[in-house]
C-alpha cells in the first residue's frame, strides 16, 4: 500500500471539452471530427489548509469506449458531491474508492483519478510521473509517433510527407477493412516519407488471413514496420498472428483490465500491450499493467483515445513513470485545430520532455 501525505478533497467540477480535428480523424470502426472529452477539476487541501488544484481528462472515443461524452459528464456531476469532504491519504483506497464510485465509467473514473493525482503530486512538490515512480529521476526524452487517419491515399501519402519534415520518425498508420486499399495507401506513404518507421493499426478490423496478408504486402513494399498494433479482435486470433510474424504484435482494445493481461501472458497471445488512461479506468490501473509487462519483458506502448495537450501530458507522464516505453503515440493533440491549454510537455519534433514543476505542470488557457 502506497501512503500520501493527508489531503482532502473540496472541490470537483467537469467541463465539456471538445476541440475540433484538423482532418476527421477515421479508424476501421468509425469517424469523429472533435474531441468528445470532459475536464475534470478537482481541488484539494492538506493538514496546514493549503488548496491544491489539478487537472485530468476524461477522453470517450466512441465507438472504442462505451462512454461518449454526455455520458462521461453526466456521471462525473453526479458522484462530484460524494467526493466533497473525502479524506485520501494511500492511493491503492483510492482506487478502489473511485471503482466503487464509478463501476461503469472507466473513462469518466481515469479523467478523475487523473485530476486527483496531479492535484496530490503538487501537494508532495514532485513532477507527477516522480510521485508515481517515487524517485526523483527526470523524464527524459520520450518520442512519439504521430498518427495518419483512414483519409485514402493521396491524402495520407501528403501528410505522412509533412510530418516527417517535421521531424516525425515513425507513423501510425489506421488500416481499414480492405487490406488492399491499405497496401495502396501504405505504397503512397512509402514512395511520400521512405525514411519512414510505420506502426500499423486495425483497431481489431482484420481476419487473421487479412492480417497476415497486410503485413506479407509491407514487406513487398520495403516499408519497415516497428509494430503491428491489435490486428484482429481477440486474443486468440492476436496470437494466431504473433506466431506467424516477425513483427511485434501489440494488443489494445482487447487488454483492458488486469485480469485480460494476465490471459494474455498465459495464452502467449501478443508480443506486447497499449496502455490508455481512459480504456483501463486510470493512471494506476494502467500503470500496474505496465511494471508487470516490464517485468515480463513485454513491449510496452502507451498511447491515447483523442486528447488535447492535457490527455497527452498524462500519458507522457505514466510513460515517464515507467522509465520510457518503446512506442510512444501520444501524438493527437497535433491533430486538433486549437491547444486550449499552457504548460505540459515540451515538444522538439516529435521529442516530448516534461517539465520540473509539480504535478502535471499544465492548465487551460480561460480562467477557471
Amino acid at each position: 500500500m502506497r501512503a500520501v501525505r493527508f489531503v482532502e478533497l473540496v472541490e470537483c467540477g467537469a467541463q465539456l471539452l471538445s476541440v475540433p480535428t484538423v482532418d476527421p480523424f477515421v479508424i476501421s470502426s468509425g469517424t469523429v471530427n472533435a474531441t468528445r472529452s470532459v475536464m475534470v477539476r478537482v481541488a484539494v487541501k492538506n493538514y496546514a489548509g493549503h488548496s491544491f488544484v489539478g487537472f485530468g481528462e476524461a477522453a470517450c472515443l466512441p465507438p472504442v469506449t462505451r462512454e461518449d461524452q454526455p455520458d462521461t459528464q453526466k456521471a462525473l456531476e453526479h458522484v462530484a458531491p460524494q467526493l466533497l469532504g473525502r479524506r485520501i491519504d494511500e492511493l491503492d483506497a483510492l482506487v478502489g474508492f473511485l471503482e466503487l464510485l464509478l463501476p461503469h465509467h472507466p473513462v469518466a473514473r481515469a479523467g478523475l483519478e487523473v485530476a486527483i493525482l496531479d492535484a496530490l503530486a503538487k501537494v508532495d512538490g514532485k513532477p507527477l510521473h516522480q510521485f508515481l515512480s517515487n524517485n526523483s529521476a527526470p523524464s527524459g526524452i520520450i518520442e512519439t509517433d504521430i498518427t495518419i487517419p483512414l483519409l485514402g491515399a493521396e491524402r495520407m501519402a501528403a501528410l505522412a510527407k509533412d510530418w516527417t519534415q517535421k521531424g516525425f520518425k515513425a507513423l501510425k498508420v489506421k488500416v481499414g477493412k480492405d487490406v488492399d486499399q491499405g497496401l495502396k495507401e501504405l505504397a503512397a506513404m512509402v514512395a511520400a516519407a521512405p525514411n519512414a518507421r510505420f506502426r500499423p493499426d486495425a483497431n481489431g478490423a482484420l481476419s487473421v488471413a487479412e492480417a497476415l496478408a497486410y503485413a506479407s504486402g509491407a514487406k513487398k513494399l520495403s516499408a519497415t514496420l516497428e509494430c503491428f498494433e491489435q490486428p484482429c479482435a481477440t486474443l486468440a486470433e492476436l496470437k494466431q498472428v504473433a506466431d506467424v510474424l516477425d513483427t511485434p504484435v501489440l494488443a489494445d482494445e482487447s487488454v483492458k483490465t488486469m485480469a485480460d493481461f494476465d490471459k494474455l501472458v498465459a495464452d502467449k497471445a501478443a508480443d506486447g500491450v497499449n496502455l490508455k488512461l481512459s480504456k483501463m479506468g486510470g493512471m494506476l490501473r494502467a500503470r500496474a499493467v505496465g511494471l508487470s509487462a516490464r517485468d515480463k519483458r513485454l513491449q510496452i506502448m502507451v498511447g491515447g483515445m483523442l486528447e488535447t495537450r492535457l490527455g497527452m501530458t498524462a500519458a507522457t507522464h505514466l510513460a515517464a513513470s515507467l522509465g520510457g516505453v518503446a512506442f510512444a503515440d501520444l501524438d493527437t493533440a497535433w491533430l486538433l485545430k486549437d491547444d486550449p491549454f499552457v504548460g505540459g510537455y515540451t515538444a522538439k519534433g516529435c521529442e516530448y520532455e516534461l517539465p520540473d514543476g509539480n504535478g502535471m505542470a499544465i492548465g487551460p488557457k480561460w480562467k477557471t
